[in-house]
């Protein structure tokens, strides 16, 4: 299925921004059938998101252990959106309906240890995440501007 002009342009204008502005690896398109339109998906250079729960169970550990836990960088959705369109939340959802919370041929496998105390926070990582999308709004002189979208409600982060 063949994405119309105008989405094919705004999907390119979005990849390269993240390849050569931001310095994602790794960045693909994607589409299938039940999308409203194409997405993309890639590796960003460094974490963009840590859920507010793993955030308080990471600073556990780190107490815990008595050394930071690195941070490794996840495959992250992102859906490009004109300035001009005006996208409603069942359109939102459906593209929530249509992917996983984790990008194909992304392997993250949560270890059978995070039961005990001291890893707790890699329950929210790899499939179990919830699912987000990272909008890429694009102006019309091809500025582009990221906000997360959820399915559903997130408590707000602490900083």
């Amino acid at each position: 299925m063949a994405a119309p002009d105008h989405l094919a342009a705004l999907t390119k204008v979005v990849l390269n921004n993240l390849e050569y502005q931001h310095d994602w690896t790794s960045v693909q398109e994607h589409t299938q059938a039940t999308l409203p339109r194409p997405l993309i998906y890639g590796l960003p250079p460094k974490r963009l998101y840590v859920h507010p729960d793993e955030q308080i169970d990471i600073i556990k550990a780190e107490k815990e252990c008595g050394e930071s836990i690195p941070q490794e960088p996840e495959v992250e959705w992102v859906l490009p959106l004109h300035l001009s369109e005006k996208w409603s939340p069942a359109q939102f959802a459906a593209v929530f309906d249509a992917i996983e919370a984790v990008p194909p041929g992304e392997n993250q496998e949560v270890s059978s240890e995070a039961d005990d105390a001291g890893t707790q926070w890699k329950l929210w990582r790899g499939p179990k995440r919830g699912k987000r999308v990272l909008l890429a709004t694009v102006q019309d002189d091809s500025t582009v501007t990221y906000y997360w979208i959820f399915d559903g409600l997130v408590k707000p982060r602490q900083n």
